[in-house]
């Protein structure tokens, strides 16, 4: 039977926390919203009279669909021109999700995001389930068609990749905030040693160009390596303004939920450096500058108002 108006109500009220989960198992707004709309598509087919937690019906749904589509996207990423990095969001993104807690809040960290690419699928699924939407182990078990004790196992393992990757505790935002404007002023002096005093000996930064623009294959590293990189990169060039089609206004804000600095040409973002700030100092530069993966952040950047940036870079 076609679907009523309430029927497609329900489904809209559930579809914030469904974009929520999928933009977790995937890393990628696009392919999130895709797979949730297959979820819709499917309900829509389904025999209403079957289903008796609607709720718990479209989960399933929507996990498996995300599990194949993780399958396929290992086997594209082997392809992918230089490093692949999740698709930032930008503070006040619906698709962010819960974050009353540290355990929602972590989940979508920029830096566990791209650490959770060293998961299996059903290590990543289980992970998503358990910590940035509470689902008992009974119930993960249920969506994935194994034992609780599977769900448990696989859980331990995931915490185990992921603790392995992060090494330091991250710091308040407010502090985190302060450190990040003093690297900014320290980048521009066109000076090497204050932003390695910034940096902790074993900072690195990688950048995801996807083949449109440039970017290197391998990360810096090093506190020496990485600041002389950050030296370069804001240093004036007419090529760099080519490139982007402007001098880009930098910003200051939040994406998923830690440090940003954001690069702005004409209302256009091209640009969202993710930094995990420590008590040691920064730790990590994760860059996005691969443009298709930058048009969910341009949307919102537009209906929002930022001020004036920091300073024109280039």
């Amino acid at each position: 039977m076609p679907l009523t108006v309430k029927d497609v109500d329900r489904f809209e009220a559930l579809r914030p926390r469904l974009e929520a989960i999928a933009y977790r198992m995937l890393g990628s707004a696009a392919e999130a919203e895709d797979a949730v709309q297959e979820t819709f598509l499917r309900w829509q087919a389904a025999d209403a009279g079957q289903i008796e937690v609607l709720e718990a019906w479209l989960t399933k749904v929507l996990t498996n669909l995300c599990l194949n589509l993780l399958a396929s996207a290992r086997a594209r990423r082997e392809t992918y021109v230089g490093q692949w990095l999740p698709e930032p969001l930008l503070e006040g993104d619906a698709m962010l999700g819960p974050a009353d807690t540290a355990e929602q809040r972590e989940s979508v960290s920029y830096a566990v995001l791209t650490l959770m690419e060293r998961l299996s699928p059903h290590e990543r699924a289980v992970y998503v389930l358990r910590e940035a939407f509470d689902c008992p182990h009974r119930e993960v078990a249920g969506i994935l068609g194994i034992t609780e004790a599977a769900s448990q196992q696989l859980l331990h393992r995931a915490r185990k990749h992921l603790a392995d990757g992060r090494t330091r505790a991250v710091i308040d935002g407010a502090a985190a905030r302060r450190i990040v404007e003093e690297f900014l002023a320290a980048a521009t002096t066109g000076r090497t040693e204050p932003l390695v005093r910034l940096l902790t000996a074993d900072a690195f930064s990688v950048g995801d160009g996807g083949g449109q623009v440039p970017a290197r294959t391998k990360p810096f590293r090093g506190a020496l390596a990485v600041a002389t990189f950050i030296r370069g990169l804001f240093k004036p060039a007419r090529s760099k303004r080519a490139l982007v089609g402007g001098s880009p206004g930098i910003h200051v804000t939040t994406a998923n939920g830690g440090p940003a600095v954001v690069a702005v040409v004409d209302g256009r973002v091209v640009g969202v450096m993710c930094l995990e700030v420590t008590a040691e100092g920064i730790a990590a530069f994760r860059n996005q500058a691969n443009p298709d993966k930058l048009d969910r952040a341009t949307g919102l950047w537009a209906a929002t108002d930022h001020g004036e940036p920091l300073f024109h870079a280039f």
